[in-house]
């Protein structure tokens, strides 16, 4: 048997292109003229898919739509400007024509698309981790400095916590308190008993959330206790790798009945800071803000040089060492991925 060949990062590239060309083709042959659609509209997309966009129309119905060519960003959550077609062309209802500038997005890297936003319009970033797939801090870091980027307020949420043991939950309890220490808001919840679902459902009120988080901390079974009448599918964390199942492929907003929308998106084993510079981290571990431009070199690496402000801080006890060591990470990270440049350049 002849042995696959593997393609290259640019073949891949290619037939992606090509492939993305014929959905776009496949898209324009659904079209209607100016008298075959009716007036402008405001409205909000529920989901993207490829091409198409679920748009909820302002009576809270919705309606699968094309876009127009000249729309270059859509994402869950944007408000739009669309118009309904006078008749139904392949279970296609109508055109977005227009998106309203965003007041946030929330975005991150991507190795073919450059910087790629995930939603839009959103108050409230809900970081969901828990003791399984494994609780993991740098992941939380990478998350609280992209949305202090975006000036999105984080909110930290312990999933799973009927999972906890006593030795495990002490463990997982000094790790938390760093971030209550910094003034983050951190809340515990379980699906299995309940516990915390009220504090979640109450935090989520007035906002427009997104969860995110690794795939298998369990954000689609928590839309399931907070919205049970969904119904999402839901999977275990795999046995074999430990690692998360994607259960959630798309991104989608929902609607609670006693106030605030939820974004539940795909499950992000890595959350990649490429796109941003060494000073955007710096300024994402927000505790360290007092220190900024305090090092004695300004092209000071904040690990072994001299008369680094963040290290002798760091040594005084004024700030956390696992923190330092976790912004050290993601700085060497940066230096060593080749994408980098291409994002910061």
């Amino acid at each position: 048997m002849a042995k696959t060949k593997k393609l290259t990062k640019g073949q891949a590239r290619r037939i992606k292109a090509n492939q993305d060309k014929k959905l776009r083709n496949k898209a324009d042959q659904v079209h209607w003229q100016d008298d075959e659609l009716g007036e402008a509209q405001s409205g909000v997309v529920i989901s993207r898919f490829g091409q198409h966009a679920d748009v909820e129309a302002q009576d809270g119905t919705c309606y699968r739509c094309n876009l127009r060519r000249s729309v270059k960003s859509l994402v869950c959550g944007d408000k739009v400007l669309w118009r309904l077609g006078k008749e139904t062309e392949h279970s296609i209802r109508g055109v977005i024509e227009a998106v309203h500038e965003r007041d946030s997005v929330l975005s991150r890297p991507d190795v073919y698309d450059g910087v790629k936003p995930i939603a839009a319009n959103i108050s409230q970033i809900i970081i969901v981790s828990s003791v399984l797939p494994v609780f993991n801090a740098d992941i939380i870091d990478r998350y609280l400095v992209a949305a202090e980027q975006t000036g999105i307020t984080p909110v930290l949420l312990l999933n799973k916590v009927d999972l906890l043991d006593e030795a495990v939950k002490a463990e997982i309890e000094k790790q938390l308190q760093i971030y209550r220490d910094i003034g983050y808001k951190i809340i515990y919840a379980s699906s299995k008993t309940a516990q915390g679902i009220d504090d979640v459902r109450a935090q989520l009120s007035d906002h427009t959330s997104i969860f995110v988080g690794q795939s298998g901390v369990g954000k689609s079974t928590l839309v399931n206790s907070l919205m049970p009448e969904l119904g999402l599918l839901t999977q275990e964390v795999s046995e074999n790798s430990g690692l998360g199942q994607h259960t959630t492929t798309v991104a989608r907003l929902y609607h609670f009945s006693d106030g605030g929308d939820l974004i539940d998106s795909p499950g992000i084993r890595e959350f990649g800071l490429w796109h941003l510079t060494p000073e955007q981290v710096y300024r994402g571990f927000i505790e360290f803000a007092d220190y900024l431009g305090g090092c004695k070199f300004r092209d000071c690496k904040h690990q072994t040089d001299p008369g680094c402000a963040l290290v002798e801080a760091s040594e005084q006890g004024k700030i956390r060492a696992e923190r330092l060591a976790s912004f050290q990470r993601i700085l060497a990270s940066l230096d060593g991925n080749k994408l980098t440049s291409r994002f910061n350049h």
